[in-house]
């Protein structure tokens, strides 16, 4: 039975180094405020597997792309599995937590996706363009991503890849959801400067785009982040479905927002430690 206050072990990468982002900064305040609601354990994901034993779930916020540790990684995951051990976010996503195959799996039932292939046999499928942007199907923060002209795709294409149109968007916006209650979102006003956000009042049309890809990734507990692109037509196009360890861009919020995002994570998190079923 789990205790009075539940315990939790938090799993994160303080030293990650990310590209004009402070990823430490974030887990220092979630840690701050969910120590007064839980017995709380912060460690390294390489100690996960170890450590989580004895603790009520096992919380995976910015522990790093697992490409850098995926054998430990894969460990983890069968324990965690193997001795039913609550994992926030769970296991079961079916998005960037599995790879890429679902952006392949997304496009060919019609979602709003990037047109994606991942043979350059079947390029041929995708909209004309004068350059593709191809990427590993295991990759994770930018890791191996290239862009490059149509004369040059079929050198540069080998392997376990995926192939997409590069698409002049007008921007990018991110939609933050825990469980599926949508919180905030973010956008960068200037496509060359990815992690230069701002608040955006999202539209009931954005929200609806949103909610179509949590409904579909069906997780219950945990959070998300929608990326999308602002095509020239003013539509969206999914760009990935982040469901293992979203970076979050607390920063980026006004006080009264992250408040409310640190809220509803706790209020998340209490539940679930407690094995209480998801109220969707």
């Amino acid at each position: 039975m789990p205790a009075a206050r539940p315990r939790l072990l938090y799993v994160t990468d303080l030293a990650y180094q990310a590209r004009g982002r402070r990823y430490c900064d974030e887990d220092i305040h979630l840690t701050s405020r969910l120590r007064a609601h839980f017995d709380l354990a912060l460690c390294h994901p390489l100690d996960a597997a170890a450590l989580m034993d004895g603790h009520d779930a096992v919380v995976v916020r910015n522990s790093g792309p697992v490409l850098g540790y995926q054998r430990e990684y894969d460990a983890f995951r069968a324990q965690a599995l193997a001795a039913g051990t609550r994992v926030y976010n769970p296991l079961t996503g079916k998005a960037d937590m599995a790879g890429k195959q679902y952006l392949l799996d997304l496009s060919a039932a019609g979602f709003p996706v990037i047109p994606t292939v991942d043979s350059i046999a079947d390029v041929h499928r995708l909209p004309a363009a004068e350059r593709y942007v191809v990427k590993p199907k295991l990759g994770a923060d930018s890791l191996g991503l290239r862009i490059v002209t149509g004369s040059r795709l079929a050198e540069s294409a080998a392997g376990d890849v995926l192939i997409q149109p590069c698409i002049d968007f007008v921007h990018e916006v991110s939609f933050y959801f825990v469980d599926d209650d949508f919180q905030y979102a973010l956008y960068a006003p200037d496509p060359r400067r990815r992690w230069e956000l701002r608040p955006y009042a999202a539209t009931a049309a954005d929200l609806e785009f949103a909610r179509r890809f949590i409904d579909w990734n069906d997780l219950g507990y945990g959070i998300q982040r929608v990326d999308a692109c602002r095509a020239p037509d003013g539509s969206l196009l999914l760009v990935e479905l982040e469901d293992l360890n979203p970076y979050l861009s607390l920063d980026a919020l006004p006080e009264e927002t992250r408040d409310a995002f640190t809220g509803a994570f706790t209020a998340s998190l209490s539940r679930f430690a407690r094995g209480v079923l998801s109220p969707a």
